[in-house]
């Protein structure tokens, strides 16, 4: 994520400054901060980092849970623990200050090195059985690079704060755009789709991304959270598209942007069977209606159409929505897009 985005930390009241330095004052948890400054990892991947026992690496976890520092959520039967934000003031220069081209924290990279290599082993093994129909997919459409690029070109230069990326899928657009933002998140509901991601982001040098395992109906996060909301080539795999996009505004701080990007309609009436695709895209008025229900203004439209002949390709198109509290950004948004 961006270098220059500063790392926030909240002032502690003086008991609780003691208990941060005595939770840090032990090998093992030194050793788990330090790592943790490397990215979420989870109990099993510090059990065989660490070469300690569950129970031991978890009654250590527990203390830095309690002690503020470190936070844990869950990924269907897995639990993966990252640093706090707010607090990763008062860690980085106490990690920054130890030796760790000698042991023990150059075994416990070169051991965390390994972990991920096998992470992204089995990440490949999954996305390799995938990749057909997704090159399929793609080959219907104009290419990823141009969307990425329309993508860029409609987020324009403001900056971002806080970014989520709804059905993050592989994490492609967290690659894309967490080097912009101050604290980016993805969102998934399967696990294996998070393992993918989680593994083409720390390859991409980014594993200070949150991610999480949830439903894009009702994500885990409270009103206003993020100032930049995306929801990326999901929409068409959906019951309830609309309640998904209610959801996704929900989420959009005052002054905030959602970012829709997903097909115009079309006859490809195989994709439902050997894509599960639910809906055969949307119409450009019928998503800047729902937008503007969920209380969005200034939807602006940009269409990316593939130059064949053919009836068999997709139009892309992303709809750029911002709060309606904002009219100058509204503004900008419509220009940007247009």
């Amino acid at each position: 994520m961006s270098q220059d985005s500063a790392k926030a930390t909240t002032a502690l009241p003086f008991a609780d400054a003691l208990g941060v330095l005595r939770a840090t004052a032990e090998e093992t948890r030194l050793r788990i901060l330090a790592l943790l400054m490397q990215g979420e990892l989870s109990v099993s991947d510090l059990t065989d980092i660490l070469g300690q026992s569950q129970p031991r690496i978890s009654r250590h976890l527990k203390l830095l849970v309690e002690a503020g520092l470190v936070e844990r959520h869950r990924e269907g039967a897995w639990a993966f623990f990252r640093l706090i934000e707010a607090r990763t003031g008062l860690v980085e220069p106490l990690v920054g200050s130890l030796d760790r081209a000698s042991p023990p924290l150059s075994e416990d990279r070169a051991r965390l090195d390994g972990v991920r290599t096998q992470r992204a082993d089995a990440a490949q093994t999954f996305f390799a059985r995938l990749a057909p129909k997704w090159d399929q997919l793609r080959s219907l459409h104009v290419p990823e690079a141009m969307v990425e690029a329309a993508v860029i070109e409609a987020l324009g230069s403001a900056p971002v704060r806080s970014l989520i990326d709804l059905g993050t899928g592989t994490g492609r657009m967290l690659g894309l755009l967490a080097p912009r933002a101050g604290r980016a998140t993805g969102l998934d509901s399967s696990h294996a789709m998070l393992s993918v991601a989680r593994a083409n982001l720390e390859r991409a040098g980014l594993s200070g991304v949150d991610l999480r395992q949830g439903d894009i109906h009702a994500p885990p996060f409270g009103r206003g959270s993020f100032d930049l909301v995306v929801v990326h080539q999901v929409l068409h795999y959906l019951d309830d598209p609309a309640r998904a996009l209610r959801e996704a505004a929900r989420l959009v701080a005052p002054g905030g942007r959602l970012l829709v990007v997903d097909f115009a309609p079309h006859d490809l009436e195989f994709l439902r069977e050997d894509q599960a695709h639910r809906r055969l895209g949307f119409a450009a008025e019928q998503v800047t209606g729902w937008l503007a229900d969920a209380g969005l203004g200034a939807v602006a439209t940009r269409h990316l159409s593939p130059n064949g002949e053919s009836d068999d390709q997709l139009t892309v198109t992303l709809w750029l929505a911002a709060s309606a509290v904002e009219p100058a950004l509204a503004s900008e948004v419509e220009r940007a897009v247009a």
